[in-house]
């Protein structure tokens, strides 16, 4: 019988609009989940549920997740470099609105958040990301569910 590897459920929980719902399939298949944030995040009573406080700082939170991830991690985060970082590590990376982020993906994701960088630091107005819906929310649970499931049919 083959040994399946862990899968871990990391949140950059900083303005993350669906840690209950990571919760709540985290439990059904029993993942560890790490919540990382440089603020006090209050957490389900749960032993496969921690908090990770970091130090304040742009890119804590970030590079404590970045450098534990890979093969086996699930992160949730709207964070592009941070997502870029995952893909590269081999984590699977999904965006609160269910957006899987992979080596297809994540260029053009980059590219664009550059490209409105320079545009708002040029003085361009640029719109903000378009309102967080309850289908967001459903399509965030349902890519989730379909991670979890493709990593434990990967042998995780």
């Amino acid at each position: 019988m083959t040994e399946t590897r862990p899968i871990t459920l990391y949140i950059d929980a900083d303005a993350c609009p669906v840690k209950d719902e990571a919760y709540k399939v985290a439990a059904r298949y029993g993942l560890k989940v790490f919540v990382v944030a440089n603020a006090f995040i209050n957490i389900p009573r749960d032993p496969m549920i921690e908090r990770v406080l970091v130090p304040a700082g742009p890119d804590a939170a970030d590079d404590w997740i970045a450098e534990r991830a890979g093969p086996g991690a699930i992160i949730v985060t709207q964070d592009i470099p941070l997502a870029a970082r995952g893909v590269k590590a081999g984590a699977e990376v999904l965006s609160p609105k269910g957006k899987l982020f992979d080596e297809s993906a994540i260029g053009m994701a980059l590219a664009t958040r550059n490209l409105m960088e320079d545009l708002r630091s040029a003085g361009e107005t640029t719109r903000g990301p378009a309102p967080f819906t309850p289908k967001d929310r459903s399509t965030f649970l349902s890519a989730l569910d379909l991670t979890v499931n493709r990593l434990k049919r990967a042998g995780f």
